[in-house]
């Protein structure tokens, strides 16, 4: 197994890492909507939806791979009558791939936000 870190996402703040890499497939930790530097995305589930994805992209490209590796995805979502939204802002993230995905309303995220997506993608 292989840790990988990037100061170019939030930096893991409990006893966890940013992604693993077994073999050729990283596993992501879940993104919230912090900016690198740790400051919470305010504002819609659109806003916060896009800095999850630049923290994917940041740690994907810390392990070698990009969104157009992954292979599932899941939304951990406050709440499902965002989900329409939440899911014009993905797609417009991966275009034209279309990874496996599971979505799910949650009960309470970490520091409150709306989204949460953790993946798991190929390492070439």
């Amino acid at each position: 197994m292989k840790s990988i870190s990037t100061t170019k996402a939030p930096a893991a703040i409990g006893p966890y890492a940013q992604g693993i890499i077994v073999n050729n497939m990283f596993y992501s930790s879940g993104q919230i909507p912090l900016t690198a530097e740790g400051q919470l995305v305010e504002g819609d589930i659109e806003a916060q939806t896009n800095q999850v994805f630049e923290n994917l992209k940041a740690v994907l490209a810390a392990a070698g791979s990009s969104l157009d590796q992954v292979v599932k995805t899941t939304v951990f979502m406050k709440d499902m009558n965002d989900f329409a939204a939440m899911n014009d802002i993905y797609a417009s993230h991966f275009g034209a791939h279309k990874p496996a995905r599971s979505a799910v309303e949650v009960a309470r995220l970490p520091k409150d936000v709306k989204v949460e997506i953790e993946v798991i993608a190929l390492v070439k």
